[in-house]
């Protein structure tokens, strides 16, 4: 990435240095006469500005830092991406520095917008930029529109780097590791929350819950199709014992080739793990359990388990399996 770890540490101790300065200017004009005390105090501030100008340039590089992030190669299992990690955990340590970014970029209005990449081709994406929060849109916070400007070029990314995976199924689920990841760190930091404003926190909430849905949709959709009544029945309502067969057949092979492919997918926090598994199995078990008790005695008469691989309390188990992924190697407990 464009903005390495040495920059954001630089940032930090240039805001450190700029809230020395700033402080040391009204103790230098008590102490100190008039005369001296002004041109000191005057050469301090002229030193503290150009540190806040400087503080301008390295934030807004983040900017650079998330458009220069193209990397071609989608991160295995959907898992959280680096980018997002880095970019959160660069704006909740910043954001303990909010009352001095605050000050100083308000200092710094006009620089701020010409070293903005936001100003002349920020993001398009369709969401960020209708969304727009009730802090945003605030002209005494120059800094949360920066950080916000930040945050939706973090989004546009990501969703462009989720259309690199082939599966439909899987780009949701990379869409929700790392929008739940977004909203998280933004939880755990008030000072960001309070920047980002309720009201576009509800909405990203919104958002993610629709790839949820949309994941489930995408998954689940041909499974519970199998266990659909049309057609298994004639006009007499004679079930059709071939087309059943084939019903039963096909729902453990999709079932069998989505988990053997999701139980390798990657969702590091516990509590959306939670939230899927116990989604999927609310729709699909007691679909299951419905189709089997109603069919299954028709099939009693030749060797229903050819036909019958799985019983509902197998279905729930391996349900309980999917999005696993590995641990050890896709590092779960990472923040």
């Amino acid at each position: 990435m464009v903005l390495t770890r040495r920059s954001a540490e630089k940032l930090f101790k240039y805001l450190d240095m700029y809230e020395a300065l700033r402080d040391l200017i009204p103790a230098i004009n008590e102490s100190c006469s008039k005369d001296s005390g002004c041109e000191l105090s005057s050469e301090i501030s002229v030193a503290a500005n150009r540190i806040g100008e400087a503080a301008v340039y390295i934030f807004c590089d983040l900017e650079n830092s998330i458009k220069g992030d193209a990397s071609k190669t989608p991160v295995p299992g959907g898992a959280v991406h680096p980018l997002t990690r880095y970019v959160m955990n660069y704006l909740k340590y910043t954001c303990e520095y909010k009352d001095t970014l605050e000050q100083i970029f308000k200092k710094n209005k006009t620089l701020v917008r010409t070293v903005s990449l936001a100003k002349s081709d920020g993001p398009k994406d369709k969401q960020s930029s209708t969304n727009n929060n009730e802090t945003a849109g605030n002209e005494s916070s120059p800094f949360a529109v920066q950080l916000m400007t930040v945050v939706e070029l973090l989004d546009e990314n990501l969703d462009a780097k989720s259309k690199l995976y082939k599966d439909p199924s899987l780009r949701y689920v990379f869409l929700m590791n790392n929008g739940r990841y977004i909203l998280q760190k933004i939880k755990g930091s008030s000072e960001i929350l309070e920047l980002v404003g309720d009201t576009w926190y509800r909405m990203r909430s919104t958002v993610v819950r629709q790839y949820h849905k949309n994941y489930q949709r995408e998954t689940w959709g041909k499974v519970l199709h199998c266990l659909g009544h049309e057609g298994l029945q004639v006009n007499s309502g004679k079930v059709q014992k071939q087309v059943l067969k084939e019903r039963f057949k096909n729902f453990s092979m999709l079932f069998d080739e989505i988990h053997k492919t999701q139980s390798t997918w990657v969702v590091s926090d516990d509590q959306l793990q939670s939230e899927l598994r116990v989604s999927v199995s609310a729709v699909v078990i007691p679909a299951y359990r419905s189709f089997l008790g109603r069919f299954r005695h028709y099939l009693d008469s030749g060797r229903p388990e050819k036909y019958i691989k799985y019983q509902p309390e197998d279905v729930e188990t391996l349900i309980e399996g999917l999005f696993d992924g590995n641990s050890s190697s896709m590092g779960r407990k990472r923040t």
